[in-house]
């Protein structure tokens, strides 16, 4: 019975809920966004009155590894580094204040 409890709180944990921006289109404000996710890591406004923010959903990072060589005692082996990119959502918010557009940005 304990094992289920701690199974079922574990897989409660892991479930994210991800946002479904395109059912925010038409309705979701510039601040509304502010609130939810805190200010944005960039932001600009153009001529047309519209702003383009982008938010940090995660941040990129760096893997090295290190495989030594049987037979080479004092260096060699291989080193493999991969990077992840950072993940950004990318929001365009019409003159109106309401959010006319989004994306994922990988950079």
């Amino acid at each position: 019975m304990m094992a289920c409890l701690c199974l079922a709180v574990w897989l409660a944990g892991c479930a994210t809920q991800r946002v479904d921006w395109a059912a925010r289109i038409g309705h979701y404000t510039y601040d509304q966004a502010v609130a939810e996710m805190g200010p944005p890591e960039s932001e600009a406004k153009l001529s047309d009155g519209s702003v383009v923010a982008e938010w940090l959903i995660n941040r990129g990072t760096t893997y090295v590894q290190a495989t030594p060589s049987l037979y080479t005692p004092y260096y060699g082996g291989t080193t493999t580094v991969q990077t992840a990119p950072s993940r950004f959502v990318r929001l365009t918010f019409g003159a109106n204040g309401q959010l006319a557009a989004w994306k994922k940005v990988y950079k």
